[in-house]
């Protein structure tokens, strides 16, 4: 069994926000693959369910973000699991809006959600690093990522959430570069060889050789071409 953690503030007033991004991705994987109704538990939301041959707890602590491993701990030890079992969703400063990798181990780089799982469970878990990029200046961190996404941002938000759960099962069956692969087919799909102007005309595809014109001349204009 493994637990897939989304990481958020509880309530419609932070539903939208950019700290919010981990609840987004677990709500989406458990809208998509038939997970249980969201239920009360471990100071949490959870929904169950399969992907793949993965049996998968989905967790949304509603401890607010500061305190998140409290919920986590609580769920990882009443299945007796190991932190290697527990994947964190999470927003990412340091990454670009719609970027995402995956991380094991290593330090918590001043998120606080990061931070209240580390005292609880230890760093050895995995987490889904999901860009929300930064506002520049680190007095204005905290407005930033509790305020909402902008009209601007929706196309790629949910182009990464169509990749997280086009490769939730991928992740849970430890597939971690399948993944990834999803998730870069949705955010940015291989562009065609050809080329369509404004107009709607297409053009040759440029992968392809251009065909050789035809050669009109007669068999004694070509002998004679070849002595000239």
């Amino acid at each position: 069994m493994q637990i897939f953690v989304g990481l958020g503030n509880p309530g419609g007033k932070y539903a939208k926000t950019r700290h919010n991004i981990g609840f987004m991705a677990v709500d989406r994987i458990a809208e998509d693959h038939g997970f249980t109704p969201w239920r009360a538990r471990f100071q949490g939301e959870v929904a169950e369910g399969r992907l793949g041959s993965e049996k998968v707890l989905l967790l949304k602590p509603q401890t607010f973000m500061n305190l998140s491993g409290q919920s986590v701990g609580e769920a990882m030890r009443f299945f007796k699991l190991d932190p290697g079992d527990v994947t964190v969703f999470h927003d990412e400063l340091d990454l670009a809006p719609g970027k995402c990798r995956v991380k094991t181990g290593g330090g918590h780089a001043g998120h606080n959600g990061l931070r209240s799982i580390h005292q609880h469970i230890g760093e050895a878990y995995h987490r889904i690093r999901l860009g929300i990029g930064h506002p520049g200046r680190k007095e204005a961190v905290s407005g930033y990522v509790l305020h909402d996404f902008a009209k601007a941002e929706e196309g790629w938000l949910d182009d990464l959430m169509r990749g997280i759960s086009d490769g939730a099962k991928a992740l849970a069956e430890g597939d971690k570069p399948g993944f990834q692969n999803a998730v870069a087919l949705r955010v940015a799909p291989p562009r065609s060889s050809k080329s369509v102007p404004k107009d709607g005309t297409a053009t040759r595809d440029e992968t392809k050789p251009v065909a050789e014109a035809e050669d009109s001349r007669s068999p004694l204009q070509k002998l004679a071409d070849k002595f000239r």
